[in-house]
């Protein structure tokens, strides 16, 4: 078995963090195949729906990734600093807080959906459509909300394999039920069906671990009493703070994204929008995965002062994003037409702008991957400060500005060439705050 404390070769590392990145991407593809079976068989407004409604129920549940990832890098330090008590006690207190922080802002969603709806321009069936989606899966957030907790906790607690099996467990769920409900209920009653499934697979995915982690367990963390300590969630929150920023700005860029689209492509530019963001969710999940599967190392070997093992997977890790960054932009442009047959094959103007638009904003993946590992270099090096600003300027400043200039000038396609330019901007800002904090850290 790998542990967090070992030195990590390129392959070590590779086979510490598949567990991972297989996660993340099954957990795209899931989202994905949710996404085919409603615009194949509930209808391109339906479709149109889930995808202006998403971005706000990813903001509600960026609670999760906040305290997944801020405590896990505070939770990795303690075990590098040898006190595996406080580690347990922080993990139980993480738990306890993220779920109930997790059924207030459930309530309050639910309550307000329909105001949110129409702030994003939604009007009539689109509108009822948003409403509908969004309540059902509401119902689930304090559970989705854990479900992204512990993908990475279960990397923290060296079992990143139990990880994703239950990944797969809830997206095998949400797969299962999608085809039966979508495909068995009246057409009234898809798109709730629809909903039902993935809220269902959100609970499968919340409370499975939570049983594992409250049971008697093999991994070094395990939940018990919980002692409540302001300090330590205020610096989970700090640490977590860029991914939650990361989260919140790619839902409100996501939003804006659908404002634009609205004005310069209709429905049909909210549609294919969408289905560019199913299929990038598969890409860029091996840069979230692999983020996620190198955090809790990063942060035993900051904890444990073992500079050289930083530098040493510091270099590793740039090394290997670069070649995955290749093979995926080749794989993207030859599979643009592919990809957008599966979800749009029925309405050709809906198709060719899908194309169109991919083939565009794919491109960014040159640049993504590194913007995401950087980002989450730091939390792990529990710099919460430099990783939020590293998120904020690359999900939020960057590209909104891009998405709100860029049409002015090349119209529709310039939406598309927004997310290039700010994942290429991204990398450069990482650049400058890994040059200045190299003496601080000793990478």
């Amino acid at each position: 078995m790998i542990k967090i404390s070992d030195h990590f070769s390129y392959s070590k590392l590779i086979r510490f963090t598949i567990p991972s990145i297989a996660m993340m991407i099954f957990t795209s593809v899931y989202s994905v195949v949710d996404g085919f079976f409603v615009s194949n068989y509930v209808g391109k407004t339906s479709f149109a729906a889930v995808n202006l409604i998403m971005p706000f129920l990813m903001i509600v549940a960026a609670v999760g990734l906040m305290f997944g990832t801020g405590g896990t890098a505070l939770v990795a330090k303690t075990f590098g600093e040898g006190d595996n008590e406080k580690a347990n006690a922080l993990f139980s207190l993480f738990t306890c807080t993220a779920f109930a922080l997790g059924v207030i802002i459930s309530i309050i969603s639910i309550l307000n959906i329909r105001s949110v709806a129409v702030f994003l321009g939604a009007e009539g069936e689109l509108l009822e459509n948003c409403v509908t989606y969004g309540r059902i899966v509401l119902l689930a957030l304090p559970f989705f909300i854990l479900q992204l907790f512990f993908q990475s906790f279960f990397v923290a607690a060296e079992k990143p394999r139990i990880g994703l099996v239950v990944t797969v467990g809830a997206g095998v769920t949400n797969m299962v039920l999608d085809a039966v409900l979508i495909m068995l209920l009246p057409q009234a009653y898809k798109l709730a069906g629809a909903a039902i499934a993935t809220a269902l697979s959100e609970v499968v995915g919340g409370a499975v671990p939570l049983f594992y982690f409250y049971r008697r367990n093999n991994s070094i963390l395990h939940l018990g009493k919980v002692h409540f300590d302001t300090h330590a969630i205020w610096k989970a929150c700090t640490n977590g703070s860029s991914e939650f920023m990361s989260n919140i700005s790619v839902s409100i860029v996501g939003m804006l994204y659908n404002i634009q689209l609205l004005a310069y492509a209709g429905e049909n530019g909210v549609a294919a929008y969408g289905i560019m963001m199913y299929v990038s969710f598969v890409f860029a999940a091996g840069f979230l995965g692999y983020s996620l599967g190198t955090a809790p190392v990063i942060g035993y070997h900051y904890g444990a002062c073992n500079q050289s093992e930083l530098q040493s997977i510091l270099r590793k890790s740039v090394t290997l994003i670069a070649m995955v960054t290749i093979v995926m932009v080749l794989v993207a442009q030859i599979g643009a037409v592919p990809l957008a047959t599966i979800f749009a094959g029925y309405d050709k103007e809906l198709m060719a702008l899908t194309v169109t638009g991919f083939r565009i904003f794919s491109l960014s993946f040159l640049f993504m991957g590194f913007g995401v590992f950087g980002s989450a270099f730091f939390t792990a090096l529990n710099d919460g400060v430099t990783s939020a600003i590293i998120a904020f300027f690359r999900t939020l400043v960057f590209e909104a500005g891009a998405i709100l200039f860029l049409p002015k000038i090349f119209g529709a396609d310039g939406i598309w060439m927004s997310v290039v330019v700010a994942e290429c901007m991204a990398v450069i800002l990482m650049t400058f705050f890994l040059k200045i904090k190299q003496k601080k850290y000793g990478y």
